[in-house]
């Protein structure tokens, strides 16, 4: 028998949190304190301590040895990732001024929020806390971490190695604290007391923090999708889908999991995909392939999470080359009864046909959405540019990428312009406050000071447009409709 989950925090557990949230908020007192240059300096150091190849090694090695899951390679990359946060955030102001506008007469300064409780999925734990610590010591906040139970170990070293760098520099190492005790009552207690959540991960820890009474950023569910137009270059599309899907073992909820392909171009498409180092399943495979990874009520099951396609294929009871990078299955139709058009959040993805004209296949992508990862992101294989504007104006998404690996762009990259972060918004398409991508501005609290300008009011001729009526605004005319 499993025991159930505790509902109360131990006595233990809830020192710690006492002891934590005092030290926060003596740490917050003091770098509420400091100015541009020095929170500059802070975050250049911080990042430093765990971006350098040698921490970030120790680091990925630690978090892939302690969860079990991901690929050493492509956790390795995401250092890249910590450097373009890096970038944005000393790119932006967040202390005094930080925006004018003479005409409107506006000012807005910045101000810290204060206390984030800061919840780490176990499949970032060490990309998660070094990101949200640059943005939250830029906007002169504190950070308190949850690690996930499964990677503690590797959040507790990440938060030590920036808590030296805070000291080193003369500031206090509690501007940056982890919890040691970790649990789900522990997080749930962590948003309650915070001023701020910022929580990635499932869709339960989610709720959890909007209904922790605390505001939060939180972020949907993905199941990303490449849409491929009759312009797009098909073994382009397959390199960025290939380069998506094998990123961590395709962890992230920005993987391509899914691939809408005209019918025309379909077996191209698969002959691409194989180039690109896909193993095509066969109808035997890909219903033992359907069996490990779901269960028979349609719950995904975790074994099967971020595991390399090798090791994919062996649960399922075959095997596969060892040069095949990921598993490619022929879609069966979109339907909540169609397990394969869900999110799959490991080395797989299915490839769907659709026929008709462009405007059909976006009706069909509409429907997947609407099955699961509604509000995240979806790409688009096109260089119609006419197609890729009637795509953003239909698809219920908050990112869509043009010819780009999704899981490698749409949380910013060094050849876009979308801002670096580990936490993207899905809008209230997936139940989240905000629709962007949470970066530094969404640290911050701002102070707007206004002062008077020259009137700025319309007559009612441009307000009403030809809906104004002279006559009924003048006084003879009020006068006469009075009772």
């Amino acid at each position: 028998m499993v025991a159930s989950a505790p509902k109360s925090l131990s006595p233990e557990q809830e020192q710690e949190l006492d002891e934590v949230f005092a030290r926060a908020n003596a740490a917050l007192r003091i770098i509420e304190t400091y100015d541009q240059a020095r929170v500059d300096r802070l975050i250049q150091a911080v990042a430093w301590a765990v971006a350098n190849r040698a921490s970030f090694h120790r680091l990925v090695g630690m978090g892939i040895e302690e969860s079990g899951l991901g690929d050493f390679d492509s956790r390795m990359n995401k250092r890249m990732k910590i450097r373009g946060v890096l970038r944005d955030a000393l790119r932006s102001p967040s202390v005094g001024i930080i925006e004018e506008d003479r005409d409107r007469g506006l000012v807005k300064y910045g101000k810290p929020v204060g206390v984030i409780g800061c919840v780490v999925p176990t499949t970032n734990p060490d990309l998660t806390p070094a990101g949200n610590a640059i943005y939250a010591i830029k906007a002169r906040d504190v950070v308190v971490f949850s690690p996930h139970p499964r990677s503690k170990n590797t959040t507790l070293e990440t938060v030590r190695l920036m808590r030296e760098a805070l000291q080193a520099e003369g500031a206090p190492a509690d501007i940056l604290q982890c919890i040691t005790l970790p649990s789900l009552v522990a997080s749930q207690e962590i948003m309650r007391r915070a001023d701020l959540v910022i929580a990635t991960g499932g869709q339960g820890l989610v709720r959890a923090a909007y209904s922790s009474g605390t505001p939060a950023y939180g972020v949907g569910a993905g199941n990303a999708t490449e849409f491929v137009d009759e312009t797009a270059d098909l073994q382009e599309t397959a390199r960025n889908c290939m380069l998506s899907k094998t990123s961590d073992f395709g962890s992230g909820c920005s993987a391509d999991g899914n691939v809408l392909v005209p019918a025309g171009r379909y077996r191209a498409m698969l002959d691409a995909l194989v180039a690109e180092g896909g193993y095509l399943a066969d109808a035997t495979q890909r219903a033992a392939l359907q069996a490990v990874m779901w269960d028979d009520e349609g719950h995904r099951l975790p074994d099967t999470v971020a595991i390399s396609p090798q090791v994919l294929a062996q649960a399922a009871g075959f095997d596969i080359p060892a040069d095949r990078r990921f598993i490619v299955v022929e879609g069966d139709g979109i339907g909540e009864d169609r397990q394969f058009c869900k999110e799959k959040l490991t080395t797989l993805m299915a490839v769907h046909a659709y026929e008709g004209a462009f405007e059909d296949g976006v009706e069909l992508a509409k429907r997947l959405y609407e099955i699961g990862g509604k509000g995240h992101s979806c790409g688009i294989a096109s260089t119609d540019d006419a197609h890729i504007d009637y795509f953003a104006r239909h698809m219920p998404v908050s990112r869509i990428m043009v010819r780009q690996p999704n899981s490698k762009a749409n949380a910013g990259a060094f050849t876009n312009g979308m801002p670096m972060t580990s936490s993207m918004g899905c809008g209230t398409w997936g139940g989240n406050i905000t629709s962007e991508n949470v970066s530094l501005r969404h640290y911050l609290n701002t102070t707007w000071v206004s002062r008077v300008i020259p009137e700025d009011r319309p007559s009612d001729e441009e307000l009403f447009g030809e809906f104004f009526d002279a006559d009924l605004e003048s006084v003879d005319a009020i006068a006469a409709t009075a009772p």
